[in-house]
């Protein structure tokens, strides 16, 4: 099983006070099952493109998700996707940007009268600076811009709590650093759904539950949800007050609500998703069956979502997948993702039947395109990005450390994990001389570092912008006592319990080693007797002081174990202990090489 890190644990998002297509590559996806009658096909080809009254119209769905205001093309890895070349080898692509998002959805719906765009969650939260420090008002101002017509709340939206998200949709200044320009934010223009986000004391959504889409006598019902399970991953100040119920219900109790207001076409937005069996966007996902390349939790949902539904746009695990998947009555239905911050987009053609207002599902056709950057910029972007950038640049380009090369976060151990957890270590001695070890959520983990300059600051220079895009959340570095037998359990729970379908390989510090066993299965995974502290044996007994972030310090990502901890000690903030491990630890003459992750032992 590989393992990989996470994208989707979520912390409170940092704050901090603010000064006053052409080359797209096409991924086949079609429930070509059956055809449409000639007659159909016919009236399909005549008015396609919204010209006329046929009995069939093609409607434009353009979908994205996992933004996390990503506005500037992301960096390293994070700003790459890989992609299946006709010889069977594989070849990366530089795309990201929504300079160049904009233009490639503006290029799609030429031609697309009946054009709708969707998203899947998470556009704010675990955002870089240009966007973080401003609690994602130049997001939203973004997503305006391009149209976007609705999106499902993802757990991210949660990370500043639904008074926050209230205001990212209502608009208005923040409560506590008000207005960032001379203009009153306006908050977005498209709704948020979320229908399976409950308030506690009303029992009654937050936000709209579904949204209609009409045109021309065409109505789509889009019903959004986030996962149930987002209280496992956001802070619990984010979440206090409201209840998150089950996927498959909610979307079908709200599938049966618009059917009854005579809306039978209906998409589900969905902030949950599934894992490829191929990390290329444009691999075969329905070779050799329906669905049988992906896994994971969107399968189930999606085997159970009544057939009323007629497609599916799902999220959060930052995959990118054009699969089909049978409904409960065993016909095949279109769920997408389109990976995450703004590399890819989705292109779904719904056949309209304007005589039973639902969707003919079986010439449902979709494909994942790259949002490649070698098509013009948008200049409305970029005159957003520079107003913004303007402001943030004061605080953003000032140097924190150098590197000798780019520090990866892939893998089930990364360099970038590794050097995050000895800078950890490092502040919990210099609160605690006694500090033993520490560990760090591999989906704390944001972007990478990487050598080539963003700006003007030269190659190897890591400005605070880019440590901030690391680590987004407002997280301090706790300390905690645990027992040997308790730091055993902790490693276990990486991979059982509620991480066992998708493991969480914890981030560890300098001095701690282990041995995971792949072919194994649950916490067994873990080869207890080969954990060693200092080339030393762990003692069940013995007491332990442990730095992790504030998040983990309270059982967040599944580690119930870790808030059982005694003895606690709050710390600073999370990205000043990397900051100060930087500047402590490299300079132009002397700069950090990255680690060599080789304190997990890995058996596959």
């Amino acid at each position: 099983m590989p393992v990989t890190a996470q994208p989707h644990q979520s912390r409170r998002r940092r704050r901090r006070g603010v000064l006053l297509a052409a080359a797209t590559v096409v991924t086949a996806g079609a429930l070509a099952a059956a055809a449409l009658p000639a007659s159909a096909n016919a009236d399909a080809n005549r008015h396609g493109h919204g010209h006329g009254q046929g009995r069939y119209q093609d409607v434009q769905l353009l979908s994205f998700n996992d933004l996390h205001g990503n506005l500037e093309p992301p960096a390293g890895s994070s700003g790459r996707v890989t992609e299946v070349q006709p010889d069977g080898t594989t070849k990366t692509v530089d795309a990201g940007g929504v300079e160049y998002l904009a233009t490639h959805l503006r290029e799609a719906r030429k031609g697309n009268r009946y054009s709708v765009t969707a998203a899947g969650g998470d556009m704010v939260g675990a955002s870089p600076l240009l966007s973080g420090l401003f609690h994602d008002e130049p997001t939203i101002e973004a997503l305006n811009q391009l149209d976007l017509d609705v999106t499902s709340v993802g757990n991210h939206e949660f990370d500043e709590g639904a008074r926050e998200l209230a205001r990212l949709q209502k608009g208005g200044c923040h409560p506590t650093e008000g207005c960032y320009t001379d203009k009153r934010f306006k908050g977005a223009d498209f709704p948020y759904l979320a229908a399976n986000v409950l308030d506690e004391k009303t029992r009654k959504p937050i936000l709209k539950p579904y949204w209609v889409w009409k045109k021309s006598g065409v109505k789509v019902g889009f019903i959004g949800v986030t996962l149930e399970g987002t209280p496992d991953i956001v802070s619990a100040e984010g979440v206090k007050g409201l209840a998150f119920k089950d996927e498959v219900e909610t979307i079908n109790k709200y599938a049966k609500e618009l059917q009854r207001q005579g809306v039978k076409s209906i998409v589900a937005l969905i902030h949950e998703g599934g894992f490829p069996a191929s990390t290329s966007y444009n691999y075969d996902c329905d070779a050799p069956g329906a669905g049988d390349g992906v896994s994971g939790p969107i399968v189930d949902i999606a085997k159970n979502i009544t057939p009323q539904v007629d497609a599916l746009v799902t999220g959060h695990t930052h995959n990118a997948y054009v699969c089909t998947v049978p409904d409960p009555a065993g016909k095949p239905r279109m769920v997408t993702s389109a990976a995450s911050f703004g590399r890819l987009y989705t292109d779904t053609t719904l056949t309209y039947d304007r005589r039973t207002g639902d969707i003919a599902r079986t010439s449902v056709k979709s494909a994942n395109h790259v949002v490649t950057r070698d098509v013009p910029k948008a200049p409305d972007m970029t005159r957003l990005i520079d107003k913004w950038g303007t402001l943030a640049a004061p605080i953003g380009n000032r140097p924190v450390g150098h590197i000798s090369a780019d520090i990866s976060r892939d893998g089930t151990e990364s360099p970038l994990g590794d050097l995050i957890a000895d800078a950890q270590l490092a502040y919990g001695r210099s609160q605690d001389p006694e500090t033993d070890l520490a560990l760090m959520n591999p989906g704390g983990i944001r972007a990478p570092l990487t050598y080539a300059a963003s700006g003007a600051e030269g190659d190897g220079v890591v400005t605070y912008a880019e440590g901030f895009t690391v680590q987004p959340f407002a997280n301090t570095v706790n300390l905690k006592d645990y027992t040997g037998a308790q730091l055993v359990q902790v490693l276990k729970e990486q991979v059982s319990g509620p991480n066992e379908a998708a493991p969480k390989i914890l981030q560890i510090s300098s001095g701690l080693t282990y041995t995971l066993d792949l072919t194994k299965t649950g916490a067994d995974r873990v080869v207890a007797d080969s954990i060693r502290l200092n080339g030393a044996p762990l003692d069940p007994s013995a007491t332990y002081r442990v730095a992790s972030n504030s998040f983990l310090a309270g059982g967040g990502d599944g580690f119930p174990t870790l808030n059982q901890g005694a003895n606690e000690l709050v710390g600073a903030d999370d990205l000043a202990a990397l900051e100060q491990y930087l500047t402590a630890n490299s300079s132009a003459a002397d700069p950090i090489e990255p680690p060599t992750a080789d304190r997990i032992t890995v058996v596959q």
